[in-house]
């Protein structure tokens, strides 16, 4: 059996976000986007989500034992996008993606 040969470009996109219904409403509007323009599409895959723990202590003189706990996370998306046309690449540039998600785009 012969494949089908790969005629477009391939795209590789991450999104990092602290909101993890931000990242995956974007990933869903890139999808839509790619889609909508003719491209095939691989994803949205989930990358491990990083967690950060910070301790303060709550009062430096009389509570020092007594700490308050934070964490931060940062979520990670993966899409991959085949065959993409040159106006899948236009409509993909000119897309705004919500405040808070960072797109790290791959050629």
């Amino acid at each position: 059996m012969a494949e089908a040969k790969d005629t477009g470009l391939r795209i590789r996109i991450r999104l990092k976000a602290y909101d993890h219904k931000v990242i995956d409403q974007s990933a869903k509007q890139i999808i839509d986007t790619a889609i909508r323009t003719g491209a095939s599409i691989a994803g949205p895959v989930p990358l491990p989500t990083r967690r950060s723990m910070f301790t303060v202590v709550k009062s430096p003189h009389v509570y020092k034992k007594g700490g308050e706990a934070f964490e931060m996370r940062v979520h990670k998306r993966l899409i991959d996008i085949t065959n993409a046309t040159p106006k899948t690449i236009d409509s993909l540039q000119n897309l705004s993606l919500p405040a808070g998600v960072d797109a790290e785009i791959r050629m």
